[in-house]
């Protein structure tokens, strides 16, 4: 039996996959995040500390007085669907861990994780699913 209030239906559907759709953008950035935190190297702990994800773009000194080994936290951030995530570290040294220097290899952390987006996106889009 078609439903009475057609138009109602679809404006239903069309919130709920608004939702759903926020749902994979958050879980698929907030994994991207911990896979670049995974990879990163905890010598000291200073460089992964200096891991942060903001809504405006990170400036280099942005840890100051930050927490140490506090997880990734997208929440609250306010960035609407189609918005921008600013990912990085903030540590001056972090680029010579990335790419490396004087003839030492870089870690590659954030490549690396980036090449999983894909499959990021994939596993959040099924594990959000009805």
């Amino acid at each position: 039996m078609a439903s009475s209030n057609f138009s109602a239906d679809i404006a239903a559907w069309a919130e709920r996959t608004k939702k759903r759709m926020e749902e994979v953008v958050n879980l698929s950035a907030q994994r991207l995040a911990e896979a670049i935190v995974e990879a990163t190297p905890a010598v000291s702990g200073e460089l992964v500390n200096s891991f942060q994800v903001s809504a405006s773009p990170l400036q280099s000194g942005d840890t100051e007085d930050a927490d140490e080994g506090q997880p990734v936290n997208l929440a609250g951030l306010g960035a609407p669907l189609g918005g921008l995530l600013h990912m990085g570290f903030t540590a001056p040294h972090a680029a010579a861990v990335e790419y490396g220097k004087d003839g030492q290899a870089g870690q590659g952390m954030v490549r690396l994780a980036a090449r999983q987006w894909p499959e990021i996106v994939e596993r959040a889009a099924r594990d959000t699913a009805d």
